[in-house]
């Protein structure tokens, strides 16, 4: 007789967690490719990734311009000139090297610093829906949910808080 009321206690206790917890869901990447603002975000990641292109591809011109003069003037060179240009060029292409690899990564940043207004908007809304409509925990759709109830994704309400046009087509289809 104890096990069973300790068991009714347990069964009881746990259904009024679960009664407590409201889980929703949100696609952030079809609101943010919904959003005005991402052509100008995308726009400047392409202006930024080009300038960042140039100035390798200027980088690499000089670069192989000195090997050229290099390779032209080296029987002429006294040793003590040679060294110090061979040392330049061995510089010049380090800096080139240093350049490739680093421009993924200030592109990177970029492509942070340009989204983080949109991330903090979307935030801002999805926060006072959170709020609005006692929802404890919110996953984002990305994160390889196999089951989604579609009366918990709060996609299109952030994107209505925000002030997004719904299109007809989207594939979210609540509320």
């Amino acid at each position: 007789m104890k096990k069973i009321f300790i068991l009714a206690i347990a069964l009881i206790g746990f259904q009024s967690m679960q009664a407590q917890s409201k889980v929703g869901t949100i696609n952030n990447e079809y609101i943010l490719s919904q959003m005005s603002e991402i052509k100008d975000v995308e726009k400047q990641l392409m202006t930024y990734g080009e300038e960042l292109d140039n100035n390798i591809q200027e980088k690499y011109n000089a670069y192989t311009e000195a090997i050229t003069k290099y390779n032209e003037d080296k029987e002429e060179l006294t040793k003590v000139v040679r060294v110090s240009r061979e040392k330049r060029i061995t510089e010049m292409e380090q800096d080139l090297q240093k350049l490739q690899q680093n421009s993924s990564k200030l592109l990177q940043i970029k492509q942070d610093e340009l989204m983080r207004p949109l991330y903090q908007k979307i935030g801002n809304a999805l926060e006072k829906i959170v709020k609005r409509e006692n929802y404890t925990q919110v996953i984002n759709e990305n994160q390889s949910l196999i089951y989604i109830d579609p009366d918990y994704d709060l996609t299109i309400k952030v994107m209505k808080e925000i002030g997004l046009e719904i299109p007809d087509e989207n594939p979210i289809d609540n509320n």
